[in-house]
């Protein structure tokens, strides 16, 4: 193997393999979106049992190989802890990670898509936010990250029905599309305006995704029993 390398990055997903280790999939400021195994990470006092957990955020010592990465030290800045017991939250959070999954690639530069991931973890643990403007902001900058996004709703309805839109979604859309990632869940809205910025932005979802999230069944379920 080579010299390690140090990467910023966040869990997306882990998968057990073996015994007692865990091969984990990493969004990374420096390599994109990578694979990597972590030795004894599913004993209970292995070293990175919780450093490889998803949302989990930090530094990470990788060693190179030939066909793989392998976990060798972690410095963790946060593990967003409030999610492990709030599973409304949490939920939202495997969402975020799973489109955040769908878009990203090794060797790209997903340095705004991880951002984007972090600042809307930190947004769904906050309480003064709705989570449904969150889930909103979220798709629709993740749409923009990637090129795909324009703020002309008239494009993403398919029906001209711009015209019946709230002069505040417009606003929205608008910030949404300009905005920093760290500036990005300074707002809110009334419900008139999420109403229609949920519709924009499920209208943009069905255009540019081409996948169906099984967290995003789950959210959905919960809406309808108004849990979210």
């Amino acid at each position: 193997m080579r010299e390690s390398i140090c990467v910023t990055g966040m869990i997306l997903r882990q998968t057990p393999v073996g015994e007692c280790d865990r091969r984990i999939c990493l969004l990374t400021k420096e390599r994109g979106k990578i694979a990597a195994f972590a030795r004894g990470a599913r004993r209970p006092t292995g070293k990175l049992a919780a450093a490889t957990n998803p949302f989990s955020f930090g530094r990470y010592w990788l060693a190179e190989g030939r066909d793989s990465y392998t976990v060798c030290e972690a410095q963790i800045q946060s593990y967003f802890e409030e999610l492990r017991t709030d599973y409304i939250g949490a939920c939202y959070g495997m969402y975020f990670a799973e489109v955040a999954d769908y878009y990203t690639r090794e060797n790209n530069d997903e340095s705004q898509m991880l951002k984007l991931l972090y600042q809307s973890l930190r947004a769904v643990t906050a309480p003064a936010l709705s989570r449904r403007l969150v889930k909103c902001v979220f798709e629709l900058k993740a749409i923009a990250v990637n090129g795909e996004f324009s703020t002309d709703p008239a494009m993403a309805l398919g029906m001209g029905q711009e015209k019946g839109l709230e002069e505040s979604t417009r606003y929205a859309l608008h910030y949404i599309a300009a905005s920093t990632v760290e500036k990005l869940y300074t707002f809110t809205v009334n419900d008139t305006v999420l109403g229609q910025l949920e519709q924009i932005s499920k209208a943009y979802c069905r255009r540019c995704m081409d996948r169906d999230f099984k967290t995003l069944a789950v959210l959905k379920t919960l809406a309808a029993t108004k849990l979210t």
